[in-house]
Order: structure tokens, then sequence, then C-alpha cells
């Protein structure tokens, strides 16, 4: 996994400085107060220049660290070939080390930077003028140690800070996504509704409404019962309309129409009054809450559309369960029917059939038009 370099690496930032200005501070203020003894070379200008060079190097310690550990290695090797005491201008190398195992992980980076320092050192160790003791080699190898472990825990530490990031920001996107489906699928459900409910009572009533005219003439006591049935028929939708919108507060909510509203519903009566036959056979059955308001729904629907595509012929519904599953069948009787377009009222009908885990069926047949759907139980009954 390849984690970019932290923000802000193009230009130095406000601990970098901290860190040159102490250094920088630290080289004067060991030159002023301890200055080398012989056999080092004493106080003059090209010393603390070249531990105020090696300091100024970190600056850049982010933005190139196999070039400042380059250098600063390089400013080592030149104070040792000098004559100087490795005092201040020795941190400067093992933090760019440290800083070049902690930025990158690509093993030929990490190793120019080890290259230069093993170089450094033992151009340090060679030209330095006092011999090294076995205590100072155990300092120079704890400090190359702390430089590459060190810096490769920090690096480890911030790959894995990125991942624990990267998997809260995916967790995060896939909540919104999966927030955003049920909002999809919660606008489809209203979408049925309104277009199941209210479509039925607005198709029903322009039924009603058309027979009423052409009759009124001849058959007033017929057209005021129309206008009696297109009456009720609008106080419903409107109560429908209520429901649907309490729908959308939880705490509102009122009990779901389910298969018995059909008798309530009159639908018999509203068939007739528009000028059709109805026969409506409904047994017994045991389905689940969505499954009786799916069937409630596509008998509906299938009612509906048998009034608004045909004028004669008589409509049978019939709903009966059958071991494990609940068949439905509403048939409108006729002849040359022909293969049904895939209109909104197709499409939510089969849509609510196979989100209850049934199946549907809608086209011409031997007696006319017929829209089944078979429901499954409710999965106490199936036990």
């Amino acid at each position: 996994m390849r984690i970019p370099r932290p923000k802000g690496t193009a230009r130095p930032t406000r601990a970098d400085m901290w860190l040159v200005g102490g250094l920088v501070v630290m080289a004067v203020a060991v030159s002023l107060a301890a200055p080398a003894s012989p056999p080092y070379r004493g106080l003059d200008a090209a010393g603390p220049g070249l531990a105020l060079a090696s300091a100024l190097c970190l600056i850049w310690r982010r933005t190139a660290p196999e070039l400042v550990t380059v250098a600063a290695s390089l400013i080592l090797a030149a104070n040792a070939a000098a004559g100087y005491a490795a005092t201040v201008v020795q941190w400067p190398a093992w933090i760019a080390l440290f800083t070049c195992f902690s930025l990158t992980g690509v093993w030929w980076r990490r190793g120019i930077g080890v290259a230069a320092t093993v170089l450094a050192v033992g151009f340090y160790i060679a030209l330095d003028r006092e011999p090294a003791g076995m205590l100072e080699l155990s300092g120079i190898t704890m400090c190359f140690l702390i430089a590459t472990v060190g810096g490769d825990a920090a690096r480890s530490r911030r790959v894995r800070a990125a991942a624990v990031e990267a998997r809260l920001l995916s967790e995060a996107r896939e909540r919104e996504a999966h927030a955003e489906r049920v909002l999809i699928e919660e606008r489809a459900n209203l979408a049925r509704e309104l277009h199941d409910a209210l479509g039925h009572a607005v198709n029903v009533m322009v039924m009603q409404a058309g027979v009423g005219r052409r009759v009124f003439a001849d058959n007033p006591s017929f057209s005021h019962e129309a206008l009696t049935h297109i009456e009720t028929v609008g106080r419903e939708a409107l109560d429908e309309l209520d429901r649907l919108v309490r729908v959308l507060h939880p705490a509102d909510r009122t009990p779901s129409a389910d298969l018995t509203d059909l008798s309530l519903f009159d639908l018999a009566g509203r068939v007739q009054a528009a000028g059709r036959e109805l026969d409506l056979h409904i047994g017994q059955v045991d389905l689940e809450a969505g499954g009786a308001r799916a069937a409630y729904r596509i008998v509906q629907e299938a009612v509906t559309n048998a009034l608004r595509h045909t004028e004669t012929g008589r409509i049978r519904v019939g709903v009966a369960q059958e071991g494990a599953a609940v068949r439905i069948e509403v048939l409108n009787e006729g002849h040359g029917f022909p293969e049904p377009r895939p209109g909104r009222g197709l499409v939510n009908m089969r849509e609510r059939a196979h989100l209850e885990g049934g199946e549907f069926f809608a086209g011409p047949v031997r007696e006319g038009f017929a829209v089944r759907a078979t429901l499954p139980v409710r999965a106490a009954a199936r036990t």
C-alpha cells in the first residue's frame, strides 16, 4: 500500500524551522561554551559554518530526504577531515536518516540514505583525530538503529492511521450509499402506493361520471347513484392520500389496508356503478401484513386496468389459498386482447409480487385477459 507523504512537504514546516533554529542555537552555544581542545581544531569561522550548513539542510528534509541525508553525511565527513570535533554536526545526519526511513518505504531510497550515512561514519572513524573506542562505536551503532528502526516505526504508524482513515471513509461512503438506496426504495414504494390507490379511485370516478353523463336524460336515478358513488370514492381517495402522507411520519402511522378491505371497499358496487359486472370471490387466506397489502393492491390495480381499457365484459376476481401459496386471479372476460404493454400499473403489480417472493403473470388467455399472482403464505402457516 503506497502511503503519500504528509501534507505540506513542498515547503518547510513550522516544526522543521524550529528544529533547524534549535540546532543552530545549540551549535553556536556549544562552540562558545565548550570550545574544542587538542587534538581538534579550535574555534574559528569554518567549524560553526559547517555546523550551521548541516543544520540548514534539514529545512528540506521532507521535500528531498535522500538528498538531505547525502548532504548531511558529506558535511559530517568534511567536518572530520577538517579536524573539527563531531559535536552538533553529527545530529543532522541522524535526523536526516530517520526522516528518510519515516517518509518512504522504497528500498532504493532508503538504501541511498543508509549508504551515505555508513560512508560518512566510516570517513569519520578513519579521519577523526582521536581513535574511536568501544563506547563511541556503541553510541554510533545505537544512533544508527534508532534512526532506521524508529523511522520505520513512525512510517508504520502513519500507514496504520491512513488505513484506519481509509476504512472509516469507506464505511461512511457505504452508509451514505445505503441510505441513498433506502431513500430510492421508499420513493418507489410511495410512487406505487400513489399510483395504485389514487389511480384506482380516479379511474373509477371517471368511469362513473362518464356513465352518469351518458344516461342522465334517460335514467336520472342511475346518474344520481353514480354521483353518490363518485362522492364516496372521492372521500375515500382523500382518506387514502391522508394515510399516505402520514406514512411519512413514523410516529403517526395508521394500519395499512389489507385483503379483507376489499369487501369494505365495496368494489363490486363501484364497478357496477360504472356499468360493469364484477364477480368477487375471496377465500380465507393467511398472509403476512406485506403480502396482504400486496394482494390488495394487485386486485385493485387489475380491476382498474380492466375498467380503463375495456368497456364491456364481466370482471371476475378470485383469491384463494392453496397449500403454501395464495393464488390471485383477475379475469376480464372477452376476446381479442393484445399482449400487454409494460405500463406503470403492470410494473407495480409485478414488483409487489416479486418483493413478497411470489410470481406474477399478465396477458391474454382463452377466456379473456388475466392477471395472476402467487404469494407465499405466512411463515407460521407453512410449518
